[in-house]
């Protein structure tokens, strides 16, 4: 809620003898002024349930942690309108869209988000919009500013030199993985069952007698049949080519599509809306049952494909390259990537045991470096049934990080620990030169930054 500077000091000094309504129209307080910014105890509430929601740690008492955290996100608001810092609408969407379909999930449903944060949906969707917009320029302001950390190896060496060894992280025993899969051949039959249950769904639909949402709850075989089939909006990007191909040509909200194939199974698919390049689809998948002799037979040819291996006829680079089946890793040799957003390893050949296929992990774990499994049958990440068989081509035991093996994890961390130094000197100067007032009944706090009493 933004004040010029003159209703502002007016308010304040009204604030313990008169209560300021919220847009809720419910009894709310101004307990920091920041500028010419006030930040309301409402406003401390919300951010707390966010914290929450989003399974964040809070350091110490949550209402001096969380008014210091606004104060902070203030003063960074207030230079990107100096540095008139812009955010591209799509990509608040986009992660808009993202935030309300994992809140919905964590959940349960919608009702229960609705009943946590105490209001509608919409009033949810346009809270978080200006939430990710103001992170969005905070972010903004952060790079500009503090992006370009370069440290040379002597300042990296100093850095690591003068931690202490105990707070230097353990690294996880990691592995780098070659695989070779096989995709075991599903008899027609079997596809023209599940073609022909779908079209028996879509009918249902055209017809009135059921729910194309009721059938996804009974019927689907992908997660998201809990919620009635519905994935949540998604860019054409963000699904499966054979997907977004029918899905995007969808208009019409009351029909269905004609069944898709793609790399995880059969679908049928129904637009619920559309919104600029987004869209919120509900599908039912189901995937052709894999007979055991189809895989019992992937599993011979792989078995054989590993005589060769062990007989040096080929090696195993060349056969993940020619005969895997994997087309996420045939082109770089069968060799494995981890995709986990949240690994330190991401983008890299490097796994924990846990970041790993389950599947792959109970194999894997036991395994040395540079010895090859006996093929075994696993689930892969599109839920399909396929037979594997990897190689472990590098294994490093679990240690505290250290210069030598672990150079870049270091390199990041002094990076970090400067960045944080120049935020540090940045936000005192800023607080030095901004007015502030906490209200008298919160200042008994510790805060981390000194001067926002003055």
């Amino acid at each position: 809620m933004k004040y010029t500077l003159q209703i502002l000091f007016f308010l304040v000094a009204l604030t313990s003898v008169v209560p300021v309504l919220s847009q809720n129209n419910v009894i709310d307080e101004i307990v920091w002024v920041v500028g010419d910014e006030a930040i309301l105890k409402s406003e401390v509430e919300e951010y707390r349930k966010e914290i929450l929601m989003q399974n964040q740690r809070i350091e110490g008492d949550p209402y001096c942690f969380i008014p210091e955290q606004l104060a902070v996100r203030k003063l960074f608001l207030d230079q990107a309108k100096l540095d008139s810092i812009e955010v591209q609408e799509t990509a608040v969407n986009r992660q808009l869209e993202y935030l309300i379909n994992e809140y919905i999930a964590s959940s349960g449903s919608v009702e229960r988000l609705e009943e946590y944060y105490g209001k509608s949906i919409a009033g949810i969707r346009e809270d978080l919009r200006e939430q990710i917009r103001e992170q969005q320029l905070v972010e903004g302001v952060q790079q500009k500013h503090f992006g370009s950390i370069q440290l040379t190896p002597s300042e990296i060496r100093k850095y690591y030199n003068s931690l202490p060894q105990d707070s230097l992280p353990f690294i996880q025993t990691t592995m780098e993985v070659q695989i070779i899969t096989v995709e075991p051949k599903i008899p027609l039959e079997e596809i023209d069952k599940v073609k022909a249950r779908l079209r028996e769904y879509t009918d249902e639909v055209n017809s009135g007698a059921r729910e194309f949402s009721t059938l996804a709850l009974l019927h689907s075989e992908d997660p998201s049949a809990m919620k009635g089939g519905e994935l949540g909006f998604m860019s054409r990007s963000q699904l499966v080519p054979e997907f977004a191909n029918v899905a995007f040509a969808l208009n019409d909200p009351k029909k269905v599509s004609n069944v898709v194939e793609s790399e995880y199974g059969f679908h049928i698919i129904q637009l619920i809306e559309r919104r600029g390049d987004m869209a919120n689809f509900r599908h039912i998948l189901l995937k052709p049952r894999v007979p055991q002799e189809s895989l019992d037979t992937a599993l011979v040819r792989l078995d054989s494909i590993r005589n060769g291996i062990m007989e040096k006829k080929i090696t195993f680079d060349e056969a993940a390259t020619y005969l895997s089946f994997d087309k996420d890793t045939r082109n770089n040799k069968g060799i494995m990537v981890n995709n986990s957003q949240r690994s330190a390893n991401a983008g890299t050949p490097r796994f924990a045991l846990n970041e790993l296929n389950q599947d792959i992990a109970k194999i894997a774990g036991e395994m040395q470096q540079g010895e090859i499994s006996k093929p075994f049958i696993m689930l892969n990440d599109k839920g399909r049934q396929v037979a594997a068989m990897i190689r472990i081509t590098a294994r490093n035991e679990g240690h505290r990080a250290n210069i030598n093996n672990d150079y870049q994890i270091i390199k990041q961390m002094a990076e970090n620990s400067r960045q944080q130094e120049m935020v540090d000197e940045w936000l005192l100067k800023k607080i030095e030169q901004t007015y502030v007032r906490i209200d008298p009944d919160w200042q008994g706090c510790e805060l981390k930054y000194k001067g926002w009493l003055k």
